[in-house]
């Protein structure tokens, strides 16, 4: 691994846009990238195998569900979460924040961390600042997140200060644990602080200054794609990257639809995650290089077009959408397998795409022409 854990590689000359390179333990990661969400150690209906297909550089796993099933006992065992799932690449940890505040009546947040009830059982559990490193710890992952509160939207402002502080002093915490808490596995372990502050702009700012001093690796930005109309989560981006660093990468954390990734990426975004690929899949739309396809639909019975011409995978190149069709109106599993398959692949193909715009130098002029049929 090169000494530098985030090198900055270009930037577009029309807008925030840019290339990096993340350095990891496990591999190199080009960015702009999107992370296939992996969150119990598995992206749903992909297997290993075929996210190397598509050339996945880093996949992500969740903090919460993890802990609670295999267990970090089990992680341990098996010698963490590469080896266990059988993945060379980096992976990602989120916290389980956002897990335990969507648990709402199954939770209670104090100064000293969370507590919660486990959705599978209903079993009582804490989280700390300090427990999460560990837990991180154990997984292995190559980028680890602090604990933080996702702050529902919409939220009054009192609300959202008060939330500001516990995150913030749950990300000072967290970042002593890094320190105290070793490296199980012998290799560095990075980790990124979240911004928080709601849809205001005074508290995202004072949040961010706040984090960008405490001196992360890298720097997400949380509490967003909660509801809010699209246009402020772009507003509250702006106002963010204006801010942070630019020799750290910035992820945007569950994020979102192809327009939200690539207008985030012209803001100065590197990383983004989203369960919509697979879990869209699952429910016949099928996004593909010409546009959304929803495949359920009357139109495609008898359509000969291959599922999508402009990717080279083996879902997209081999099967046609009336045969497609006819999978999901049977029920059959493998529909849902291929559609999982053409819907991942474009993801990386969309990041990847951008990448190779920004360094050519007109991402701006494609953005706009691609998202034609994406609006």
């Amino acid at each position: 691994m090169k000494d530098n854990f985030f090198t900055l590689l270009a930037e577009d000359k029309d807008s925030k846009a840019r290339v990096g390179l993340i350095n990891t333990h496990h591999g190199e990661i080009p960015t702009p990238i999107f992370m296939p969400v992996g969150t119990q150690g598995t992206v749903k209906s992909i297997e290993q195998r075929e996210l190397v297909e598509f050339d996945a550089k880093i996949i992500l796993g969740n903090t919460y569900h993890l802990y609670l099933r295999p267990g970090i006992d089990v992680l341990s065992h098996f010698g963490g979460l590469h080896k266990f799932m059988n993945w060379d690449r980096p992976i990602l940890t989120d916290s389980g924040g956002y897990q335990v505040f969507s648990l709402k009546e199954n939770r209670k947040l104090t100064n000293e961390g969370a507590e919660f009830k486990s959705h599978i059982d209903g079993s009582k559990h804490f989280f700390s600042p300090e427990k999460v490193i560990e837990i991180q710890r154990v997984i292995g992952s190559d980028i680890m997140m602090v604990l933080d509160e996702c702050v529902p939207y919409p939220a009054e402002e009192s609300y959202v200060k008060k939330s500001l502080e516990l995150s913030l002093h749950w990300a000072e915490r967290s970042k002593k644990a890094l320190e105290s808490i070793e490296e199980k596995y012998g290799y560095r372990q990075f980790l990124f602080g979240i911004g928080q502050g709601g849809m205001y702009p005074n508290l995202r700012k004072e949040y961010i200054n706040r984090m960008v001093e405490m001196d992360f690796d890298g720097y997400s930005l949380g509490g967003l794609s909660v509801g809010e109309p699209a246009q402020i989560m772009y507003e509250m981006i702006e106002i963010s990257t204006e801010i942070l660093p630019k020799d750290k990468p910035r992820y945007l954390m569950g994020v979102g639809t192809p327009a939200n990734i690539l207008e985030a990426i012209e803001r100065g975004i590197d990383m983004f995650d989203c369960v919509l690929p697979t879990r869209n899949a699952r429910n016949g739309q099928i996004f593909t290089t010409r546009g959304k396809v929803n495949i359920r639909n009357s139109k495609y019975k008898f359509s000969n077009e291959l599922i999508d011409e402009g990717l080279e995978t083996y879902a997209s190149q081999n099967f046609t959408l009336g045969y497609l069709r006819h999978l999901f109106v049977a029920s059959e599993i493998l529909g849902v397998q291929l559609a999982s398959q053409q819907n991942i692949a474009f993801y990386l193909w969309l990041t990847k795409t951008a990448r190779e715009k920004i360094l050519e130098g007109n991402y701006r002029q494609w953005k706009n022409d691609f998202l034609k049929n994406y609006v």
